[in-house]
């Protein structure tokens, strides 16, 4: 495993996943160690991509330098970028998406950029939700409760509470409390909750925005077309935004129907 080290000294883990075409950088979302991402990689390395997935920091073996500061992640991104050639696309899942839209409206050396399914928030009802979970996450981690701050997580996702009991007592959840307190970063990327329509105004690069055709089974408290609706408000905030439903259920993105459209959208298509 290789590191980057970012700008404040954290040193940041990252892999090449093959290919020696254009630079691709993926990055991951929310409690994702940077193995999430790893079966959209391999085929985006097979399509002639050079592909590199690294460990946000406080994930996996890269560091976490305190304080945390969204800048720090833009920072972070930067150093990975840079130890691939200096130019990347980026491709971001979940509150991923968030921040590789943050990078770019920062200036960072990006060419296309996709997201899928990034959470923003565009019904009242849940943007006053999400200031509730935020504060509530805030308390639950200040106080080292890990496990209340990944049931806050679930039920905001849309699970259900016999979901989370199931996640709770199955043997990934101590991986998943060791990723709980990056929950924290995750909303700081995505702000008040909604698209950050001036800062997104700024993105000039393509960017193509991908859903899923239905909700995911553990997110049915969600509304419908939640993602769909938070995807459609962002790229009216874009310049240049293209929308791309994906016919699978599923937040993580199945890499066989997605890879070829990225591909394609990487290529200029």
């Amino acid at each position: 495993m290789a590191h980057v080290i970012s700008a404040d000294g954290t040193a940041i883990g990252y892999d090449r996943l093959g290919g020696d075409g254009p630079a691709l950088v993926l990055v991951g979302g929310g409690l994702d160690d940077g193995s999430e991402n790893v079966p959209l990689g391999e085929h985006l390395a097979a399509a002639g991509f050079g592909v590199v997935n690294y460990r946000r920091r406080g994930r996996g073996d890269s560091g976490d330098t305190q304080p945390y500061a969204v800048e720090r992640e833009i920072e972070d991104l930067a150093a990975v970028i840079d130890a691939a050639g200096g130019q990347a696309h980026l491709f971001g899942a979940s509150s991923g998406g968030a921040l590789a839209l943050e990078a770019a409206a920062a200036g960072l050396p990006v060419d296309r950029i996709a997201v899928h399914e990034v959470p923003y928030l565009v019904d009242d009802e849940m943007v006053a939700a999400w200031r509730r979970y935020v504060a509530d996450l805030d308390a639950a981690l200040d106080r080292a409760d890990h496990d209340e701050a990944l049931r806050l997580f679930m039920r905001l996702a849309g699970s259900s509470d016999d979901d989370i009991a199931g996640a709770q007592a199955a043997p990934v959840w101590s991986a998943l409390r060791e990723l709980a307190p990056t929950l924290r970063y995750d909303a700081a990327c995505l702000g008040d909750g909604p698209p950050p329509a001036p800062r997104l105004a700024t993105v000039a690069q393509p960017v193509l925005l991908s859903t899923g055709v239905t909700m995911d089974p553990h997110s049915a408290g969600l509304p419908i077309d939640f993602f769909g609706a938070g995807a459609d408000a962002a790229a009216a905030c874009l310049p240049d935004a293209r929308r791309f439903t994906v016919e699978v259920a599923g937040h993580v993105a199945d890499p066989a129907v997605v890879a070829p459209r990225l591909t394609e959208f990487y290529r200029g298509s």
